[in-house]
């Protein structure tokens, strides 16, 4: 039997991209054995690296190996173009876009714009990047549903751990009341680190030094890398309309060495909390540091360990642990859901 050919376009090329790369080359066999797809990424565009392209399919080896030594494609790469990620989207003719670019936070962007014009050219789409699910999910979509392509986003909240299929997949029936979750690593791990006795600037530093937290660790601190989670959430298993900006959000900048020793005099820790609830016949959500008693499942979260706990009219309430990922936890995301997407192609 001939193998069907599956090509990839990449929005993207930074640990996660790299890590999937290196995953799809090990697995490529595999596809191959247990599914009959030949998958090839004919495409690579980047915003500081370069691009590639090669419609029989890029030298993977060679691209890991440049970036890895260079920090970009090389000059004499002979598959190496000139162009923007939108004509790189379309010029790549490819099967399935895969947008791994830098979350926006004020607005998607340019995200939205990548998955669009994947859309466009009737391209199944896998993102990584919250931004889209966070900010525009119901009309994106939409607009996929109507072509017949699958938008896939399982890495946009805890990596790899299957929150989006667990309730599509394994819960039918079942309405999402609600949920909450620890989905910050980086606040987590500070407030972990000042239970220790470390104050603020320290723990910070630490969370900086060991790569947890950015240079600009804002996005964290302030609680926008959760509000983005949540709204992600929200959009998809409560069916909601809200982005980042609509989320009653607070970080953990205010909390002080004595609000952790007073947490944990009242047998406690804080922790910063993502929920998303139903009130009034609307969908809200919202992010703030909490104080959680110590017989709490949540109090055993730690360090840059994640928990989600949905609740469900028929189910009642799940919880799921992602005990402290890497960056092969966050690529086994985009992996899986290239194997769901194949999978659907074979229906």
């Amino acid at each position: 039997m001939v193998s069907r050919e599956l090509s990839i376009c990449m929005i993207g090329f930074g640990n996660a991209g790299k890590e999937f790369c290196k995953m799809l080359l090990e697995k490529t066999e595999e596809i191959q054995n247990t599914y009959n797809f030949n998958v090839v990424v004919t495409a690579i565009s980047t915003k500081t690296k370069g691009a590639l392209f090669d419609s029989s399919g890029i030298d993977l080896n060679r691209a890991l190996y440049e970036v890895e030594t260079e920090g970009r494609f090389s000059q004499d790469n002979p598959q190496r173009i000139e162009g923007s990620a939108l004509e790189i989207i379309k010029k790549s003719g490819a099967d399935v876009l895969i947008e791994l670019s830098t979350l926006s936070i004020k607005d998607g962007q340019p995200a939205i714009s990548h998955i669009e014009e994947a859309i466009r050219n009737n391209m199944h789409v896998i993102t990584a990047n919250k931004g889209p699910i966070a900010w525009d999910y119901k009309r994106l979509k939409s607009l996929a549903d109507e072509k017949g392509i699958f938008l896939l986003h399982e890495t946009t909240v805890m990596d790899g751990a299957p929150i989006f299929n667990l309730v599509e997949k394994t819960l039918p029936g079942c309405v999402v009341l609600g949920f909450k979750g620890i989905l910050n690593s980086t606040t987590n791990f500070i407030m972990e680190e000042m239970e220790a006795g470390s104050d603020y600037e320290t723990a910070l530093k630490e969370a900086q030094r060991r790569g947890f937290a950015e240079a600009d660790p804002s996005m964290d601190i302030d609680g926008w890398d959760a509000a983005a989670k949540t709204a992600a959430l929200i959009n998809v298993l409560m069916d909601g309309e809200v982005n980042p900006m609509t989320i009653d959000t607070t970080g953990i900048s205010g909390i002080t060495i004595k609000d952790i020793e007073d947490a944990k005099k009242k047998g406690g820790k804080i922790k910063l909390l993502c929920e998303g609830y139903r009130e009034n016949g609307t969908v809200k959500g919202r992010v703030y540091p909490s104080f959680v008693d110590n017989k709490d499942i949540f109090s055993n979260v730690d360090s840059t360990t994640s928990i989600l706990s949905i609740t469900t009219d028929l189910m009642g309430e799940i919880c799921i642990v992602e005990r402290n990922p890497e960056i092969r936890q966050t690529a086994y995301g985009v992996y899986s859901d290239l194997l769901t997407l194949i999978k659907e192609l074979l229906k």
